[in-house]
């Protein structure tokens, strides 16, 4: 138990089981009471208070051994430490895949450590996330400063776990997080598809079959080996990815870290083994998903540079996929990337009356419902199946407007 002590009095005994109060050497001067009380674990810390405010050092003492019966006692220390310090601790510890453990580290060096610099981590306020973030505004585009707020979050969150401060001003009513405005798909014609298609170098066409016949990544495209064909079954199994990690290739789990399987049409099937048949699959050794600790790992990729190396995005962006669209007449975006492929290949399947659940499925989605918030404005033709169905059952032989109404009923 903590006690409060009287700095400037000593209580002494007299004789006759009697005491008495005698000034101290400090009578007068600075702070009269000092608390004393030992944390959770086991370090005593004092906190002082002026001449006339023994009841607010009681308080404060009562309020501390209550925090500590609860399990919510915090370090005043805690609130203290330097946000950037704190910041850096969280880059160290937080448990992220090489590819997401970069991004971190640009996000947080560049965009957050440089605002709130050494600001103790108890004097930020929720007003001044909102200004941090206001800040970002024109800088980057939503999607990223959405990212950077969750980064920011998860520093508070972690500093709340560890006792330093009681509440994560991000988690405020009056803040609110960057929101994405959704934009609507608009998957590609096949007749753009197939410009496209005829427009990259032939060694790389039968990609655009993989994301149009199969909904694959570009990375996951790049990983694919012949071991991943089932070609009388009619299945493909995506189970790796070409990423790139701090500049380097490196061989990784699909997104969502998950391998899948997904229906693999003939159509597609004969374009595969035409490709392998004309440009036979090359070994390629790379390391799995972290470039300098990762062990290395042989596969024969399907898809190779002219040179035989795995394909860089970045590279093949730029000395294939942009050329073959500008060749088109189609202006290079985000929304024009590979990732278009995946669209085509999801509407298609949503024309055809496939479910979401089976779309999010091939697609790699670990959530049916974004697949569903992606592509539902695709669903609109659905309406005229729902109709045709429900037609089909008045008007059949057994329904309300068919022969059967037309009879009395004895």
């Amino acid at each position: 138990m903590g006690h409060v002590e009287d700095r400037w009095f000593n209580t002494i005994s007299v004789p006759g089981g009697k005491s008495r109060r005698e000034r101290t050497s400090r009578y007068g001067k600075g702070m009269r009471y000092r608390v004393r009380y030992i944390t959770p674990d086991g370090r005593e810390l004092s906190k002082s208070f002026p001449d006339r405010a023994k009841g607010d050092a009681e308080a404060f003492l009562a309020s501390v051994e209550t925090d500590k019966r609860r399990g919510t006692f915090l370090d005043p220390a805690g609130a203290l430490t330097p946000f950037d310090e704190h910041a850096e601790r969280w880059l160290r510890i937080h448990r992220v895949k090489a590819s997401s453990r970069e991004t971190a580290e640009i996000r947080v060096r560049t965009h957050i450590i440089p605002f709130f610099k050494k600001r103790a981590l108890g004097s930020i306020k929720p007003s001044m996330v909102t200004e941090w973030d206001n800040g970002l505004i024109g800088v980057l585009d939503v999607s990223t400063r959405s990212v950077a707020f969750s980064f920011l979050s998860s520093i508070f969150t972690l500093a709340v776990d560890d006792g330093l401060i009681a509440k994560n001003p991000c988690s405020a009513k009056s803040v609110t997080q960057p929101q994405p405005v959704p934009r609507k798909v608009v998957p590609w014609t096949m007749k753009r598809t197939a410009a496209v298609r005829a427009a990259l170098p032939a060694r790389y066409r039968p990609m655009v079959d993989l994301g149009v016949g199969c909904g694959l990544r570009q990375g996951e495209i790049f990983g694919i080996a012949p071991e991943d064909f089932d070609f009388d079954a009619g299945w493909l199994t995506v189970q790796r990815q070409v990423k790139r990690v701090r500049s380097r290739l490196v061989f990784d789990l699909p997104k969502n870290d998950k391998d899948r399987q997904t229906p693999l049409p003939d159509s597609v099937a004969k374009a595969i083994k035409a490709h392998m048949k004309a440009i036979p699959p090359v070994p390629v050794t790379l390391p799995w998903e972290d470039p300098f600790t990762g062990e290395p790992v042989s596969v024969p990729l399907v898809f190779t540079t002219f040179r035989g190396n795995a394909i860089n995005r970045s590279t093949f962006d730029d000395l294939a996929w942009r050329p073959a669209l500008l060749a088109v007449g189609v202006v290079p975006t985000r929304q024009t990337g590979m990732h278009a492929l995946r669209h085509r290949f999801a509407s298609s399947l949503l024309d055809a009356g496939e479910t979401i659940k089976a779309i999010a499925e091939w697609l790699g989605h670990s959530d049916p419902g974004f697949t569903l918030r992606t592509y539902t404005h695709l669903m609109e033709t659905s309406q005229g199946r729902a109709r045709d169905a429900i037609d089909s059952l008045f008007d059949g032989p057994d329904g309300w407007h068919g022969p059967a109404t037309a009879q009395r009923e004895e």
